[in-house]
């Protein structure tokens, strides 16, 4: 008897939580309870990092500085250009009487939990309602897009991967602009393109970013890259497969999208032409960030 009022009672509360969501407060209260759990376990990584950075060399510290110095001046002068490209495109949004691209207010977040489960692919943060957060803020690594926050504590927060099979989101392909619908499919480095028709224009390499069709958030963060296109002749849909542009499974720390600012006005400033400095080898700016998200029913 006892056996069967334990089942009866767990059947109930699964099925009041995944209707109702009546067992969502208790889930964020435990959350915040083990957030203290959460720390204890980062805490060898924090401290093995402490002491290497109090046991580096003179000389390492040196070069690493002249490297960052090589590296800022080179992102400095790409940043010249960006700014009259912007200009540009702030003129030329204004003559076709065009909704002006805002900027995004970002939180700098650190992931101090990992799910254990396998069919849930979800990180916990350590920013929470305290800090402005709420369900539905894309989170961004310097790569990409890296998932949305579904649940929010006072401390901490969970965020759902865009690799999860419960995850989808709405993006378009950067050559030519057409629209898909980017999925997870439950592994960490692998996403579904779905509603790709066989007689559309995608190819292996395009790029995916984020559009703004659901207006929830900014669009042009990179989603994925396509790997592959495999074309059935006895199906109207192409099996399309890509790459998380997101760093998913070697992110440390990730920035969440709380606000969007309104737009402003982008003066081209002074141009700069730095010194190329020695042996520096061109560098590629690290992708901005990206945001969406569907959840699939």
């Amino acid at each position: 008897m006892r056996l069967g009022g334990l089942v009866l009672a767990s059947v109930v509360l699964m099925l009041a939580d995944g209707r109702f969501g009546v067992l969502g407060p208790a889930r964020i209260a435990l959350a915040d309870a083990v957030v203290p759990v959460h720390w204890l376990g980062s805490a060898p990584q924090r401290l093995f990092a402490w002491l290497g950075e109090v046991l580096s060399t003179r000389e390492s510290l040196l070069e690493e500085n002249r490297a960052l110095r090589a590296e800022a001046l080179v992102l400095r002068a790409r940043t010249q250009r960006l700014a009259a490209i912007a200009a540009e495109n702030v003129r030329l949004r204004e003559l076709l009487n065009s909704t002006a691209v805002r900027d995004e207010r970002v939180l700098v977040a650190e992931i101090i939990g990992v799910s254990p489960d396998l069919s849930s692919q979800t990180v916990v943060i350590d920013k929470g309602r305290h800090d402005g957060l709420r369900p539905g803020q894309a989170v961004i690594d310097a790569y990409g897009l890296y998932g949305q926050v579904i649940e929010v504590g006072r401390l901490s927060s969970r965020v759902l991967l865009v690799t999860d099979a419960m995850h989808a989101l709405p993006a378009q392909v950067v050559r030519n602009g057409a629209r898909v619908i980017v999925a997870g499919d439950g592994r960490i480095d692998a996403l579904n393109v779905d509603h790709v028709a066989a007689t559309m224009d995608v190819r292996p390499g395009d790029l995916l970013v984020s559009s703004e069709l659901e207006q929830r958030f900014p669009g042009g963060f990179p989603v994925g890259v396509v790997e592959s296109v495999v074309n059935d002749p006895g199906k109207a849909f192409a099996v399309v497969q890509a790459r998380p542009s997101a760093q998913l499974d070697r992110s440390r720390h990730v920035l969440v999208v709380t606000a969007l600012a309104p737009p402003a006005a982008v003066e081209p400033s002074e141009p700069v032409d730095p010194p190329e400095p020695p042996g520096a080898a061109p560098q590629t700016p690290a992708a901005t960030a990206p945001q969406a998200g569907v959840s699939r029913p």
